[in-house]
């Protein structure tokens, strides 16, 4: 095996791993954005988190700093759009569209990033990643929509879509501006950094949403939830998310995302007695397909 192809298949499992601990973010959102506030939930978690990345980033932040302080507006920008306004919106939308919604927008985001790559001269965007996209795509719409047609065309915009559409620009602009600026910091450093410059931001947001009498009283039956957005969808996550846009590119990094449906379907089977249907198999069959026809193969020139 070259070193290239492992390079790859590591930035494959840790990119495979992200979305999948963000669709058990979904799963587990289900249960609690009807007891906590959006930009509540949104807000602890990233303290949860920030207090859990400290300690492991300590060690390598005295060489760090000059560094950070060098590209301390690059970093801003980058836990701005991913932190602060991405999983806020996210949890936003949640409160005034459906989960099907959701889901059917965030299919888009794989073609978003790839196009965001492509204008921004990032990344060029070849025929087998085309390809692949195009095979993906409807593999996605075809799990959301449960394979009707009917389903497909009954489905109504609410103003959480809004939000979500604006969440996937704020996380494509994300991943290519991060794949731009190899800033050179210790992974936990980088993740520490994008969530205490974020921090403010979503602070802010939550202050108004406070204002607005929008407040919840936390409960131990929430500190499961906590515990596990925490750690696994903003730690675990991000971590493996960015060394794979920085390994092979965002273009080839947000195809994983089409792994998102099928991924929640099967943490949905034993943790909420769902069920598997013909058209999971169907959907799971295409997702697969585009994956691998986009990710196989020369990592693109950046």
């Amino acid at each position: 095996m070259t070193p290239d192809r492992r390079q790859e298949l590591l930035a494959a499992g840790a990119l495979s791993a992200a979305v999948l601990f963000w669709a058990g973010n979904a799963v587990v959102g289900r249960g609690v954005v009807g007891e906590i506030p959006p930009v509540a939930l949104s807000f602890w978690r990233w303290v949860f988190a920030l207090l859990l990345l400290l300690p492991l980033a300590w060690p390598h932040l005295g060489r760090s700093l000059p560094a950070i302080r060098q590209h301390v507006v690059v970093l801003t920008i980058l836990g701005v759009l991913s932190a602060g306004l991405y999983n806020t919106l996210l949890y936003g939308a949640a409160v005034t569209t459906t989960a099907v919604n959701i889901s059917l927008i965030s299919a888009t985001m794989p073609v978003v990033i790839a196009f965001v790559a492509w204008i921004s001269a990032t990344e060029r965007l070849t025929r087998r990643q085309a390809l692949g996209l195009a095979i993906a795509l409807p593999g996605v719409v075809t799990i959301i929509a449960q394979g009707s047609l009917e389903r497909l065309l009954s489905l109504t915009l609410a103003p959480g879509d809004l939000l979500m559409l604006v969440a996937i620009t704020s996380w494509a602009l994300y991943s290519v501006v991060l794949r731009r600026n190899p800033l050179g910091l210790h992974p936990v450093v980088l993740l520490t950094s994008l969530v205490a410059l974020a921090l403010p931001f979503i602070f802010v947001i939550y202050m108004i949403e406070i204002a607005a009498g929008v407040t919840f009283t936390p409960k131990l039956s929430h500190a499961p939830a906590f515990v596990y957005v925490a750690i696994f969808p903003s730690i675990l996550s991000y971590l493996g998310w960015n060394y794979g846009v920085q390994m092979i590119g965002p273009g080839k990094s947000g195809m994983f995302l089409y792994l998102m449906p099928l991924f929640t379907a099967a943490l949905a089977l034993p943790l909420l007695g769902e069920r598997l249907h013909g058209y999971h198999a169907v959907g799971a069959t295409l997702i697969l397909l585009g994956l691998y026809l986009a990710t196989w193969g020369s990592r693109p020139r950046a």
